[in-house]
């Protein structure tokens, strides 16, 4: 029957459960490394990085385990699906890599007030280039899963690796300039703007995430692209109330159409179900529900 699809077929359900599992290794790794070389370099800049990537460690956990609940099929408790779970676990990530930055920021200016020499400068270069390299190639795998997926909880993760590849160009600098120029104060304000980038990734996650659970609509190309799909039926006098809004990789799409009022009931649900599948054939994971109108007759219909 049209419109009961599962939100993601089986290969975007495996793209979604890898792209989970490599980010969750890939923070694991760098963690490590990062510690190792803070503890030898005292670098604020790659402690920046250090705290960064323990809250990505915890984010990507968190994505983890809200892809495994929105792959999770309709319930008898959740009709519409387990998408939002996506926007739940971005909205979580906004605010634990806020937190980060928060933290790094009063480190950063502690460290600019005291400046001071990094230690074992070679360790420092070494290990963020790793992780730069890392994190490059989980950043391009993210990007193909999103482009396949639509995975909100995924591109949440990526906006923040994405805000790693140049916080590990900031640390390279940071670590460059203080040991081969002995300019200290690098360090503590690139560290500073290591935290300009994270909050600049944070409000581009909150806002999505907001947009998913408050139902936004879709937008407004796409809705007048369904609504010429509609009003291309021949049978299809009228189109009004388009409602739509999206949860995981799920559109949900509601519209009213005109009909001849002396059809019969099978003629209108004939034509509802023609329509129907002209819009699922441009949207195929969408939810369409349709309600009939008889053309002319009277009724209240949204003012926007």
């Amino acid at each position: 029957m049209p419109g009961l699809s599962l939100p993601f077929t089986s290969r975007q359900a495996g793209l979604l459960r890898a792209a989970g599992a490599a980010s969750v290794a890939v923070a694991a790794i760098l963690i490590g490394l990062k510690l190792w070389a803070w503890q030898l370099t005292d670098s604020v800049a790659l402690l920046s990085s250090l705290a960064d990537s323990l809250l990505d460690l915890i984010a990507s956990l968190v994505t983890f385990f809200a892809v495994r609940v929105a792959l999770t099929p309709a319930d008898r408790e959740h009709r519409f699906g387990h998408g939002k779970s996506e926007a739940i676990a971005s909205f979580a990530q906004a605010l634990i890599v806020s937190g980060s930055a928060l933290y790094v920021g009063v480190r950063a200016v502690l460290r600019l007030l005291e400046p001071t020499e990094i230690t074992e400068p070679e360790v420092g270069l070494a290990v963020t280039l790793v992780s730069l390299a890392l994190t490059i190639a989980l950043v391009w795998f993210q990007g193909y899963v999103i482009r396949r997926t639509g995975s909100l909880a995924i591109s949440a993760d990526a906006v923040h690796y994405r805000a790693d590849v140049l916080t590990a160009v900031a640390v390279l600098a940071a670590i460059y300039l203080s040991s081969r120029f002995g300019w200290h104060a690098a360090d503590p304000l690139l560290g500073l703007l290591i935290v300009g980038l994270i909050l600049a990734s944070v409000r581009k996650i909150m806002i999505d995430a907001i947009d998913v659970l408050l139902d936004r609509e879709l937008a407004t190309a796409t809705r007048r692209q369904i609504a010429a799909l509609a009003a291309a039926h021949p049978a299809v006098q009228g189109v009004h109330d388009i409602r739509t809004r999206s949860a995981g990789a799920t559109q949900f799409i509601q519209l009213h159409l005109e009909l001849d009022p002396a059809l019969t009931l099978k003629e209108v649900h004939d034509i509802s179900t023609e329509v129907e599948l002209q819009v699922l054939e441009i949207f195929p994971q969408a939810e369409v529900l349709i309600h009939a109108d008889p053309f002319g007759y009277p009724d209240a219909r949204d003012d926007f």
